[in-house]
């Protein structure tokens, strides 16, 4: 077993530094990257071993479709235009965002730390509308993947493309670098057929920022707790 800890400051490692128990205590959505390439042979590392995800039947529906450089700028400049001059999104799947009870309990505690942080007050709204831009730009990341599958697939696989993502995202960590899930990568499908040359087949369900973590980001400083064990499950034997 190699070192329990790593500093996400040094350049990524070519094996994984640290134990999945630290891997999974460690990942949070980063919102502020460095402007840093991943070597090559880093990348690969890190998605081969995302490949191991389970899925039904082992089909592995996930597509993932990865902009960096001049792609990546021109992604991000055409989605800011858009939200900026009030274009509809386009999503290919729904997204039912009216929580409610405990699930809007946890939304706003979100919420709150997220833009206390960023020093955002609740009636701020140029502020919050920034926050939301930040989306779009990327949060700087040098790298957003989209992730997908193919339209013929409904809810149960793209549970399978979910488990993917998770590791993926400890694969990143375990490697010395980090990344943020976007649901807001799902506004603008048509962007990314257009830019990866997809047929109308390949549907888009969510981003993954990722890169180097800026930890100077304020927002970066944010962290979110996780309720007791007891409040989502329930053992009996009998």
């Amino acid at each position: 077993m190699i070192s329990d800890s790593v500093d996400t400051n040094k350049n990524a490692q070519s094996e994984p530094t640290m134990t999945l128990v630290d891997a999974i205590r460690q990942r949070h959505s980063v919102r502020g990257y460095l402007d840093k390439r991943i070597p090559d042979d880093v990348l690969q590392q890190i998605f081969e071993l995302a490949q191991w995800a389970p899925s039904n039947c082992n089909v592995q529906p996930w597509k993932v479709y990865v902009a960096s450089g001049e792609l990546r700028d021109r992604l991000s400049a055409e989605m800011q235009r858009r939200v900026l001059s009030g274009v509809p999104s386009n999503p290919d799947y729904e997204y039912r965002g009216d929580f409610a009870g405990e699930y809007r309990t946890r939304q706003v505690e979100c919420a709150v730390a997220l833009y206390s942080e960023m020093g955002i007050e609740r009636h701020d709204r140029e502020g919050r509308m920034r926050a939301v831009l930040r989306n779009y730009e990327f949060f700087d990341a040098p790298y957003m993947a989209f992730i997908g599958m193919n339209q013929a697939f409904g809810t149960t696989v793209a549970i399978d493309v979910g488990m993917y993502a998770q590791n993926l995202m400890l694969s990143l960590v375990a490697h010395g670098l980090h990344s943020c899930p976007m649901g807001t990568m799902r506004d603008y499908p048509d962007l990314v057929r257009e830019a990866f040359e997809l047929s109308e087949e390949d549907r888009i369900l969510f981003g993954l920022a990722f890169g180097y973590e800026d930890t100077a980001v304020a927002a970066n400083r944010t962290r979110t707790s996780r309720d007791p064990v007891s409040a989502s499950v329930q053992f009996r034997s009998s």
